[in-house]
């Protein structure tokens, strides 16, 4: 059908694959084996249109959704003779679009009248798929083929048969097959769900469903061509670092330099970050693509739909061999929490300097692990340290949430509370609770991050992912100041104590404990601008001490929050 379609079936087409693709979460949800996917959520549901475009994703984790065409390009290039009943599998950044090797994605073709209308989608993050490391993150990693198990596009499900060969080569290569199995089985009817459900739009609008996926597209790549419009045309950079590969100390900087043309014509350019690194913190250029959607969507209006219209309003250039375009066979399983939180936090700082009123003060750097054991019928466990979650950065008008998944989950990853913590693993808690003085001072604050403790109750692997520990804290913006850094510590049986690694495997004894302090996030605005009666309840709830109150925020009250008005005034006058 050609001509102009019409803005109001659009809009209903649009809201109607958004909340297919929401049913598609909740199908995941109720079905999924996994404590990682029923209830840390940590997978996301998307839709394409036939030429593999996303039009739609659900509200799951955005660092998959962003470079969700990248997989389904993938399968239209690889797949030959596509059919009902057909489902495919992959994870490989080199080979077919993945963005790190533990999120598998299952695309299921839709057909509409003998015909290819889209594919429904779903990208998970897998307990285990084998490697160097129970839990996937190996920090030992100098190469891919050390990650885990590598998928191009393959056919798992053939005219609504399961490759049964297949299927077991999946399950020998996992350290927990019983979950994988429940869990790629919850992927697959989502997926199956999905597709059902674009097939039954697409028989509904009949030959016009083609030119309305390329509508859904062209109104967000217009909505995101008139926000750079609104930024001042001219070229602006940022810069974030991390200090460590994951195995080496060595400095790796994501450099990014944003241009918006009067017309606004955008483009971003990684031209000065650092080349690839030994270990796991490279980002393919998928993932990289997708951090940048994700630090756009944060930045403008969140009315603007997310699909991959909205990409293509800026060119991105990511140099080969970089951090941020790595060659084969580099290591990248950390690439979706870091670089994509430098990824994130570079585009940002350049957003920044066109516009500070929209900026985000700076996301602390979490430092929860994975740690993994043996159940007493010699089956393998798998768990994460989610209760350590750090601090958010402030934006204006609101806080930074206190403890929250890592930024390029933007609050899509649950925290699941200590009592399933418990019941799940041979855990016991002993403490989890919002630090003090340590979230960025600002007219709105800095998340504070926890201090979190554990014991181990019987002996266990650790994979340490200690990003925050020694720094991580996020920037402040607009006169907000920097969060407060962070730090992990390990107590023994025996009464010894001592730092704990930022990355690396270690095994632990029962009676262990992990110790570990979040960092907080950046705080914005001029601390001395907040509201005297937010500053005295961070008083009362303990999130901000009395010297603090008075010497960062001017402001004089008592341990219970009663604030001195007329001192308040004096302190305020005479900074």
């Amino acid at each position: 059908m050609k001509g102009r379609i019409d803005p109001v079936l659009r809009a209903l087409a649009q809201s109607r694959l958004d909340h297919l693709s929401r049913q598609m979460g909740h199908a995941m949800t109720r079905t999924a084996r996994s404590p990682i996917f029923a209830q840390a959520h940590d997978f996301s549901c998307f839709l394409a249109d036939a030429r593999g475009f996303v039009v739609a994703q659900a509200d799951g984790i955005p660092i998959h959704t962003g470079s969700g065409g990248f997989a389904v390009r993938a399968v239209l290039r690889d797949a030959a003779g596509l059919a009902p009943g057909d489902a495919f599998l992959l994870n490989d950044p080199y080979l077919a679009g993945g963005n790190h090797l533990p999120d598998w994605v299952v695309a299921v073709p839709a057909f509409a009248r003998g015909a290819l209308v889209g594919f429904a989608c779903v990208r998970a993050h897998q307990s285990d798929i084998g490697g160097g490391a129970a839990g996937t993150y190996n920090p030992e990693a100098t190469e891919i083929f050390h990650e885990g198990i590598r998928l191009p596009v393959l056919r798992l499900v053939e005219a609504g048969r399961v490759r049964e060969d297949l299927w077991r080569l999946l399950l020998a290569n996992t350290r927990t097959p019983d979950l994988l199995d429940g869990d790629l089985r919850a992927m697959l009817g989502a997926a199956k769900l999905g597709a059902a459900g674009i097939a039954r739009l697409a028989e509904e609008v009949g030959e016009a469903w083609g030119a309305i996926a390329e509508a859904i597209l062209a109104h967000a790549e217009a909505l995101q061509r008139r926000a750079f419009q609104s930024l001042p045309p001219g070229v602006y950079e940022g810069e974030e670092t991390t200090d460590t590969d994951g195995r080496n100390a060595v400095m790796i900087r994501v450099r990014a330099r944003l241009t918006i043309g009067p017309d606004g014509a955008a483009g971003l350019d990684f031209a000065g970050s650092s080349p690839q690194v030994e270990g796991f913190k490279n980002s393919p250029y998928a993932n990289t693509v997708s951090a940048v959607g994700l630090a756009l969507a944060a930045f403008f209006d969140p009315a603007i739909p997310r699909n991959e219209g909205r990409l293509r309003a800026i060119t991105i250039v990511a140099p080969e061999g970089s951090c941020v375009n790595p060659r084969p066979p580099a290591p990248v399983t950390m690439c979706t929490v870091f670089l994509a939180h430098e990824i994130i936090h570079a585009v940002w700082k350049a957003l920044a300097q066109a516009d500070t009123s929209r900026a985000s003060a700076g996301w602390a750097k979490n430092l929860f692990g994975v740690m993994s054991g043996l159940h007493a019928d010699g089956s393998r466990w798998v768990g994460y340290h989610a209760q350590a979650a750090a601090g958010a950065g402030a934006v204006a008008g609101r806080d930074g949430f206190d403890s929250i998944g890592h930024l390029c989950t933007l609050g899509g990853l649950a925290i699941p509370n200590v009592e399933t913590q418990e019941r799940d693993f041979p855990v016991r808690v002993l403490r989890q609770e919002f630090r003090c003085d340590s979230g960025g001072a600002g007219r709105w604050r800095g998340g504070t991050g926890v201090r979190y403790a554990v014991r181990l109750l019987a002996p266990s692997s650790q994979s340490f992912r200690g990003e925050g520990a020694g720094a991580g804290g996020g920037y402040g913006v607009g006169g907000g100041q920097d969060g407060a850094p962070g730090a992990m510590t390990l107590r023994f049986p025996d009464g010894r104590e001592e730092p704990a690694p930022r990355y690396g495997l270690r095994t632990l004894p029962a009676g262990a404990e992990l110790h570990a302090v979040s960092p907080g996030g950046g705080g914005w605005g001029d601390p001395r601008m907040r509201d005297p009666t937010l500053v005295a309840a961070d008083v009362r709830d303990g999130l901000v001490s009395v010297d603090a109150a008075r010497e960062l925020y001017g402001v004089v009250c008592d341990a219970a929050g009663r604030i001195d008005a007329a001192a308040t005034a004096a302190l305020r006058a005479a900074r």
